[in-house]
C-alpha cells in the first residue's frame, strides 16, 4: 500500500508538473501575442489610425483571455499557492490579470474616444472643437483612473525570485503599461484644460513670447518678440505682433518675494525685459510678462505662452513653409538658422530692421498655423515634440488651472517637492548671441540609499563652436558687460553663467573647474540651493564644471529637466531611486 502510494503520489506530481508545464507554454504564447498587440494599440492611438487601434485591441483582449485562462488552472492554482516555490506561478497569473485588464479596460473603451476625438475632428479649419473634447473629458478621466490602477496592481506584482523570463516580461510589462498610463493623464488633464483655456466659456487672450535661444536665459532664450493671441471657442486670431522693442520701457511692478529679489534684483528684471526670465521657472517670467504689457496697453491678459525657433521648425514641418511678401521661403528646414543666425549678418546694424524681419516672419508662421491645416495629427505631433523638448511653456491666471498645469511639461515650474533634483541653467552675460555656437552635455550622479546624506555630482560640458569667420558685434561682442568689468577676452568669447539648482537641503562640497576649485556664489529659489559659477570660454574652447554636493537620502524619482537650446543637451541621470518611509 505504501508502494502504491508512493507510486500514484509521483504520478500525480508528474501530471500536474506537465499541466503546468502546457500551461506555462501557452501562457507565454498567448502573452505575448497580447504585449504586442497591446503595444500596437497604443502606437496606433497616438497615431490617430483609430480603425487599426480598434483590431490590435481586441486582439490583444483574446490574447490575454487565453494567457489567464492558461494560468488560473487548478494545477496552476495549486502551485502557485506553494511558499517560494510558487512565486513565478503566482507572479503569472498576475501578470496576465493586469494585461486583461489593460485589454479590456483601457485599450478597447480608448479606442472608441480616439474615435470620437480624432484630430481630423477635434481640430478642423483652424479651429478646435473645444466642445466635443470636453464632452468626452469624463471617459477620458475614467480611462486615466483605470490605467492607474493598473499601473499600481503591475508595480505590485509578485517577485518571480528564480524566473528570469518572468522577472523580464514583469519588468516589460511595468514599462508598457507605465507609457500608457502617462498619455492618458495627458489626455485627460487636456480634456480638462483646453476648452476653458481656448475660451470654450468666453474669450481668453494670451500674452505670446518668442524666445531667441541664441542669447541663454533661464526659461529659454531673450524675449525676441510677442504675440497676443486670442481664443473664441476654440477660434484663434492674433490681435497684436511686435517686436520687444515696444518693451523697452515697460515696468512690472510684480512682489514676487524676498528670494527673488535676492536672487535677480541685481538684474532689474522688473524694468528691463532682456533679464525678465533669468529664473527657470516660467510661472516667474510670465507674471513679468503679464504685468508688463498691463502697465503698457491697460490690459491684462488670462495667460502667457513661450515658445522659440526650433519648436516652430517642428510646426513648419507639419503644416508646410512660408513665403514672405519679398518672395523668401521659410521652412522647417531654415526657420532656425534665419532667425537665430541669419538675421544678424544680413542686418549687421540696422536693428529695425532686423526686427521687422523676425517680425514678419513670425506673422507668417502664425498666421499659418491658424488657419485650415492639412493634416491636424502632424501638427499635434509636431507640438507634441516640441512640450515634450520644453520648447513650450504656458502659465494661466486662473489659479484652478495652473494647477493642473502644474503636473505638466507645460509649466515648466522648479518643484516645490524634496525629490532628488539637479536643473543646470544657462544665461548670457555677454550681452551677444553666440548661445547659437554653445553645445553642453549635463550628467547627475549619485551614490547608492544609504544612511542620511549620500554624495551626488553634476558635471557639465561646454563648448564655443563659433565659426572661424566675421561676425558683427552685435552677435561677437560684449555689450552686455560692464564698463567697470577689466575683462580682456578674444572675439566670440562666451561669457556665461552655470547655475545649477539643487535638491532641497544639498550642500555645496566644491564646485571645480577645468580640474581648480573655483568659489561658487549662493543663493535660494523656492527652496532649492542655487550653486553658480561663471565661466569665459574663447572660441572653440571647452569648459568642465563639477559641482559636488552632499544631499539628503530622499523619496521621489530623480529629475533633471533640461533647458531649451538650439541644440538641447538632454541631461544623463545615474542616480539610484530612494524609497523612504
Amino acid at each position: 500500500m505504501v508502494l502504491w502510494s508512493a507510486l500514484f503520489v509521483a504520478l500525480v506530481v508528474v501530471l500536474l508538473g506537465c499541466w503546468v508545464a502546457i500551461g506555462a507554454f501557452q501562457a507565454k504564447s498567448h502573452l505575448e501575442a497580447a504585449r504586442a498587440s497591446a503595444g500596437a494599440a497604443k502606437d496606433q492611438l497616438l497615431e490617430a489610425d483609430t480603425k487599426a487601434a480598434a483590431a490590435s485591441a481586441s486582439d490583444a483582449r483574446s490574447s490575454a483571455q487565453a494567457a489567464r485562462d492558461a494560468t488560473h488552472s487548478v494545477a496552476w492554482n495549486i502551485v502557485s499557492a506553494l511558499p517560494w516555490v510558487g512565486s513565478p506561478f503566482k507572479a503569472a497569473q498576475q501578470i496576465t490579470d493586469v494585461v486583461l485588464g489593460l485589454a479590456a479596460d483601457v485599450l478597447q473603451p480608448a479606442t472608441d474616444v480616439g474615435v470620437t476625438i480624432s484630430p481630423d475632428r477635434l481640430y478642423k479649419d483652424g479651429r478646435v472643437d473645444v466642445d466635443l473634447l470636453r464632452s468626452q473629458e469624463p471617459q477620458l478621466s475614467k480611462l486615466a483612473t483605470d490605467a492607474k490602477r493598473l499601473d499600481d496592481e503591475a508595480g505590485a506584482i509578485t517577485d518571480p525570485r528564480y524566473v528570469s523570463v518572468m522577472s523580464d516580461a514583469r519588468r516589460q510589462l511595468q514599462s508598457q503599461i507605465g507609457d500608457l498610463t502617462s498619455v492618458l493623464e495627458n489626455t485627460a488633464l487636456a480634456a480638462k484644460l483646453v476648452p476653458s483655456m481656448m475660451g470654450a466659456d468666453g474669450p481668453r487672450t494670451y500674452f505670446m513670447g518668442f524666445q531667441t535661444n541664441a542669447e541663454a536665459r533661464g526659461t529659454g532664450g531673450l524675449l525676441g518678440g510677442f504675440g497676443i493671441i486670442r481664443f473664441d471657442k476654440g477660434t484663434p486670431t492674433i490681435d497684436t505682433l511686435a517686436s520687444n522693442n515696444d518693451l523697452a520701457e515697460a515696468i512690472a511692478p510684480v512682489d514676487l518675494g524676498p528670494e527673488y529679489d535676492r536672487m535677480y534684483g541685481y538684474a532689474n528684471a522688473f524694468t528691463d525685459f532682456r533679464n525678465s526670465n533669468l529664473s527657470p521657472h516660467f510661472p516667474y517670467t510670465a507674471q513679468i510678462w503679464q504685468s508688463m504689457w498691463a502697465v503698457e496697453t491697460g490690459t491684462t491678459v488670462d495667460g502667457v505662452i513661450a515658445i522659440d525657433p526650433v519648436a516652430l521648425s517642428y510646426i513648419l514641418g507639419a503644416v508646410g513653409p512660408v513665403t514672405l511678401a519679398d518672395g523668401e521661403t521659410v521652412s522647417k528646414d531654415n526657420v532656425v538658422e534665419l532667425t537665430e543666425s541669419t538675421a544678424y549678418k544680413r542686418f549687421p546694424e540696422d536693428q529695425p530692421a532686423r526686427k521687422r524681419y523676425l517680425q514678419d516672419i513670425a506673422n507668417a508662421v502664425v498666421s499659418k498655423i491658424t488657419g485650415p491645416v492639412e493634416s491636424p495629427r502632424k501638427l499635434l505631433e509636431a507640438l507634441g515634440k516640441a512640450v515634450g523638448e520644453r520648447r513650450i511653456a504656458v502659465w494661466s491666471s486662473m489659479p484652478e488651472e495652473q494647477k493642473l498645469l502644474e503636473d505638466t511639461p507645460l509649466a515648466h515650474s522648479i518643484p516645490a517637492d524634496s525629490a532628488p533634483f539637479a536643473a543646470v541653467v544657462i544665461n548670457n552675460l555677454g550681452g551677444n548671441k553666440l548661445d547659437y555656437y554653445l553645445r553642453s552635455q549635463v550628467e547627475y550622479a549619485a551614490d547608492a540609499c544609504k544612511g542620511d546624506t549620500r554624495a551626488s555630482t553634476v558635471t557639465v560640458k561646454l563648448t564655443n563652436t563659433v565659426p572661424d569667420q566675421p561676425l558683427p558685434d552685435y552677435v561677437a561682442a560684449m555689450a552686455g558687460l560692464s564698463p567697470d568689468v577689466q575683462i580682456k577676452v578674444p572675439r566670440g568669447t562666451n561669457l556665461t553663467s552655470v547655475r545649477l539648482f539643487a535638491t532641497k537641503d544639498a550642500k555645496l562640497s566644491a564646485a571645480i573647474l577645468n580640474g581648480e576649485r573655483v568659489p561658487a556664489i549662493v543663493g535660494i529659489e523656492r527652496g532649492h540651493p542655487v550653486f553658480e559659477v561663471q565661466v569665459i570660454l574663447p572660441p572653440g574652447q571647452t569648459g568642465d564644471i563639477s559641482f559636488q554636493l552632499s544631499e539628503p537620502v530622499v523619496s521621489g524619482k530623480p529629475e533633471a529637466p533640461s533647458q531649451p537650446m538650439v541644440e538641447t543637451a538632454v541631461p544623463k541621470v545615474l542616480v539610484p531611486e530612494c524609497f523612504r518611509n
